[in-house]
Order: structure tokens, then sequence, then C-alpha cells
């Protein structure tokens, strides 16, 4: 299957202010935690129940609205340039072992499209 998970991606100047709800209110366990992002998730199947929230100001890139998992970023990288789709944060291969791109899609919507290396 090529699209393996999906996540919502929240927007938002202090990620770490949501902690409470996310964790008291609705009882998900935090699953990555930086300065500029926080993902929280279900911890008996971290893939069917996630949602993240990342900083957002002016100063920082574009935040997407939500990323999707695939089997081959490469391909889907190939596939968006084949089709003339806008990509607004290139290939690249982040520190936290992750591989993603953001595309534009014709809504407007910014997707962050990743696979894990």
């Amino acid at each position: 299957m090529p699209v393996k998970r999906t996540v919502p991606n929240i927007k938002s100047p202090t990620p770490a202010s949501t902690k409470d709800f996310f964790e008291g209110f609705l009882e998900m366990d935090v699953v990555m935690e930086r300065e500029e992002i926080i993902t929280y998730a279900n911890s008996d199947d971290l893939t069917a129940t996630q949602v993240s929230v990342i900083r957002h100001d002016e100063l920082n890139s574009p935040v997407p609205d939500i990323s999707i998992e695939v089997d081959d970023v490469d391909r889907f990288y190939k596939k968006a340039t084949e089709q003339a789709i806008e990509i607004i944060y290139p290939l690249t291969d982040e520190p936290w072992r992750v591989r993603r791109f953001f595309a534009k899609s014709p809504n407007g919507k910014i997707i962050n499209i990743l696979n894990h290396i």
C-alpha cells in the first residue's frame, strides 16, 4: 500500500501549551517532542491515531496541513515533478531520520509527503 498513515497538523505559536489538552484531556501520549513540534498518539497503536502540533510564526517555513507517510517518497517526488505539482519544500533528509518534501494540493493545502529513513 503506497500510503502508510496520515497525520493532521495543527499550527500553533506555542505547541507546548497544548500538552494539558492532548495528554490530560484526550489521554494521548507524546511520541515525539522537539522545540517546534509535538506529536501525540495512542501508545497502543502508534500509527492509528496521531496528531502533530507545529510551531508557526512568520520566520518558520510553511507548516503542512497534513503529513502523509508513503512507502517510497522518492517515487512520489518524481511523480510530483513529472505532473508539475508545486513543490513548496524540496526533497530533504531531515536530522530526525525522515525523508520528505512538501507539495501544494489543488485546493492550496500544503502536504508533507514523507517516509522514515
